[in-house]
């Protein structure tokens, strides 16, 4: 999808960069707005959250949610 992330080590998040252009927060607006996929902006966690977002990997239908944000083409 173009969102550059680690692997997660020990944890059930993934820690994305937003692209260029959006900051955390308008990049999960529009997420949410046009692919119906609610993730955390970084900004929630501190300053230095800004600039990425997290996703659960929790979900059942985390596999619809991938092929959603795949429909973006970012």
């Amino acid at each position: 999808m173009g969102l550059a992330c680690d692997l997660p080590r020990a944890t059930f998040y993934v820690w994305a960069e937003v692209p260029k252009g959006y900051t955390s927060v308008s990049f999960t607006e529009r997420v949410l707005k046009e692919a119906g996929v609610a993730i955390t902006p970084g900004s929630g966690f501190g300053k230095g959250g800004e600039g990425y977002v997290r996703f659960s990997l929790t979900s059942e239908r985390l596999v619809e949610a991938v092929d959603r944000l795949k429909a973006l083409r970012l």
